[in-house]
């Protein structure tokens, strides 16, 4: 099997080959066209997800450049065999698979053991604790964001988002009817939330800001001191925090992870995350939403009834799954853990050395978690890029290498580099992001003189 082929299913495939448009001419017999149509309510929130933006990076690359398609735009560790799960995990479902213990449909909220296993896998740090009523089981953590936002969506209702962020919350915001309003990340300070901006955002229609700890795409871990602050603020505001701590075992850096819910006191917490990311097992599809409030918020403001409400009505996440889940976090082995961030520790150091060769490309913060590495596109040093957009589709054009335009996050003139690969693609692909910043570096004075006017001095 080829590279290519290897990497086909990150995406699309490489080089996809163009088809002729159909056109339909048929009518019936009264003259008249087909009385059925596509809807677009989805058009709006398709254009800003992530696909929009790969895939119309690969469609730049090309067969002419003669280099394998190199996709790092986006994350998909599971491809990779340095990057495979556990062990543990894997016999989980194989015994539920043979034991036919999860052939049936299960409830709504998810089967009981799963939720009490995803309720003593939380209460691990946890002052308040959880039990299996306060855990839904959703279809991965996109589903969950897609549950909450719906479950909290009235009219004129807003939501705060963080700038940069993951792409699927505007998504799902957009299509739900919630307003988006936009609170920024600050680099200079280790990426902390801008509270003073989160409070100059809201107003009594906001409902709920989103928290993502540890920080996709920043990589940052959030202190025990800031997330307090972030519950205090959002009590001020009577507003709900939303967290989604789908990376919390994906940690190489120094600073400790600390659960958004030991705040719960202060302010409701709901608690996003899944084993996709730290199990590396995405296409597995199990995630949760957790409701930590010990006063009862939740219920009292209906927010419990509307995602039960909207369960019954979502399609439920794999009864295997669900069975194998109480194996599959009671018995991992700390150790792959462990094997796994080393790993991306070890690449996240060797892009940031190579990014010392590069100086229209700098990475301000190196990330201690998650698996990107944000960097910022010096482009006044660059000649004919006019914007991290240019910049990107430029790059696969040139090098059939594929970055995440920081713009597809919020950050315009940033790019995101995948780090959760192989380390010799990140070595090809530096290679490649060297020589092209080389040929497109501004040329100075002396490098443009031509060699006879030095011969006339």
């Amino acid at each position: 099997m080829s590279e290519e082929q290897a990497h086909a299913n990150l995406a699309v495939p490489a080089f996809r080959t163009e088809k002729e448009p159909k056109t339909q001419t048929q009518q019936n017999g009264h003259g008249t066209v087909w009385r059925f149509g596509g809807a677009d309510k989805a058009a709006k929130a398709s254009t800003v997800t992530l696909r929009g933006v790969i895939y119309m990076l690969f469609d730049n690359c090309s067969k002419d450049v003669k280099k394998t398609i190199l996709p790092l735009g986006h994350g998909d560790p599971s491809v990779y065999p340095c990057f495979r799960t556990c062990i543990e995990a894997e016999d989980a479902v194989v015994d539920v698979l043979r034991s036919g213990k999860g052939n049936s449909y299960g409830p709504g909220a998810g089967i009981l053991p799963a939720r009490r296993a995803v309720a003593d896998y939380l209460n691990r740090e946890l002052p308040n604790k959880l039990t299996p009523d306060d855990i839904f089981l959703t279809a991965g953590c996109n589903q969950g964001i897609e549950l909450v936002f719906e479950s909290l969506a009235r009219p004129n209702a807003n939501i705060l988002l963080p700038r940069p962020g993951f792409p699927h919350y505007d998504a799902r915001a957009v299509y739900s009817g919630l307003e988006i309003r936009k609170f920024d990340l600050l680099p200079d300070q280790e990426w902390e939330i801008d509270l003073q901006g989160v409070e100059a955002v809201a107003d009594e229609n906001t409902v709920a800001i989103v928290v993502i700890n540890p920080n996709n795409p920043c990589g940052n871990v959030y202190s025990h001191d800031h997330l307090q602050k972030v519950a205090e603020t959002a009590r001020k505001l009577g507003i709900m925090v939303i967290t989604d701590e789908v990376y919390d075992q994906t940690i190489f850096g120094d600073n400790p992870f600390v659960p958004m819910a030991k705040f719960a006191s202060i302010v409701p917490v709901l608690t996003l995350g899944g084993i996709s990311k730290g199990w590396v097992v995405p296409g597995w599809k199990i995630g949760w939403i957790a409701l930590n409030d010990p006063e009862g918020v939740f219920e009292s403001t209906k927010v419990v009834q509307s995602i039960k409400q909207n369960l019954d009505i979502t399609p439920d996440p794999s009864t295997i799954i669900q069975a194998a889940l109480p194996q599959i976090l009671e018995k991992v082995d700390k150790n792959f853990f462990a094997k796994k961030n080393k790993i991306l520790k070890h690449n996240v150091d060797l892009v940031c050395d190579r990014l010392k060769d590069i100086p229209c490309v700098v990475c301000p913060k190196k990330p201690e978690s998650c698996t990107y590495l944000l960097t910022k596109l010096e482009l006044s040093l660059l000649e004919n890029i006019k914007d991290d957009i240019d910049f990107c589709v430029k790059l696969a054009r040139e090098e059939n290498l594929v970055f995440l335009p920081g713009e597809a996050l919020g950050l315009k003139n940033w790019m995101r580099i995948t780090i959760g690969v192989e380390a010799h693609m990140l070595e090809d692909a530096l290679e490649r992001l060297k020589g092209f910043c080389t040929r497109h570096t501004k040329k100075t004075d002396t490098e443009t003189e031509s060699p006879s006017s030095f011969e006339n001095e």
